[in-house]
């Protein structure tokens, strides 16, 4: 039997996805343990190019791929920065996004997209109880923070338990803050994937149509009637949906 060695003095080379990983742990490990935090500013690539010994090409696909999970953001010809924490989502309960954007101390628009009136397709009839091809109300917007786009909203509303929803002036009060207000419901349901925008919805997001979104599907009810369907696409390097709640079951709020 014939063992093969590897002779100590031919060492194994590095493969190229070990080398910019390194990196990319460096980089987050500085985030993760607070040395490094939202606002710095990192090393810039000439200087982690002598840190480590690695070309300038391997350097900048790591902070490429920092950039894209949206731990760092980088401005040409200045350099990069450690990101701000992303915002995060109540899975829980129905969220207005403008009052946590505004907590924050940024700018909130709401940017209208569409309203109308249109026949349900198989798949909105079915969520709504309806019959395909029933009329019914459709929306959508753009929630901005910053000017930077973090939700796309596509609505779909039940005529017969919100029947003056067409009507009303989206442009002073949004579709949700509407609802909230008129309509009463008492089930909620919540289901959140992980998809890959279509070319129009990454066009509306500002983004690239081969980055990662976090879809929430969320759909109510009154009395077991079906009152709405809304989709929040959010870009999942800006944007992140959680809940922390007790074991009776009652979120916890801050």
């Amino acid at each position: 039997m014939v063992t093969k060695r590897t002779s100590p003095a031919s060492p194994v080379a590095t493969p190229p996805m070990v080398r910019y990983q390194h990196i990319k742990d460096f980089v987050a490990g500085k985030i993760q343990d607070g040395t490094w935090t939202p606002g710095d500013r990192l090393p810039s690539e000439n200087d982690l190019v002598l840190q480590f010994g690695m070309s300038r090409m391997t350097v900048n696909r790591a902070l490429r791929e920092l950039q894209e999970q949206g731990r760092i953001r980088r401005v040409a010809g200045v350099g990069s920065f450690v990101a701000d924490d992303k915002p995060q989502a109540n899975l829980l309960q129905i969220a207005r996004l403008a009052d946590d954007i505004r907590r924050r101390g940024h700018d909130y628009h709401c940017q209208m997209v569409t309203i109308e009136r249109i026949s349900a397709t198989l798949e909105v009839a079915a969520a709504l109880g309806l019959h395909t091809g029933e009329s019914v109300f459709h929306t959508v917007c753009v929630h901005l923070e910053d000017g930077v786009a973090m939700q796309l909203e596509d609505r779909f509303v039940n005529p017969r338990m919100a029947p003056d929803f067409g009507g009303q002036d989206f442009q002073t009060e949004q579709p949700s803050d509407y609802l909230v207000r008129t309509v009463l419901f008492d089930q909620m349901e919540h289901v959140v994937d992980a998809v890959l925008p279509t070319a129009e919805q990454a066009a509306l997001l500002q983004m690239d149509a081969h980055q990662p979104c976090l879809l929430l599907t969320r759909r109510t009810w009154m009395r077991d009637v079906p009152i709405t369907l809304v989709r929040c696409l959010h870009p999942g390097a800006r944007y992140r949906l959680g809940s922390r709640f007790r074991t009776d079951g009652n979120a916890v709020t801050s």
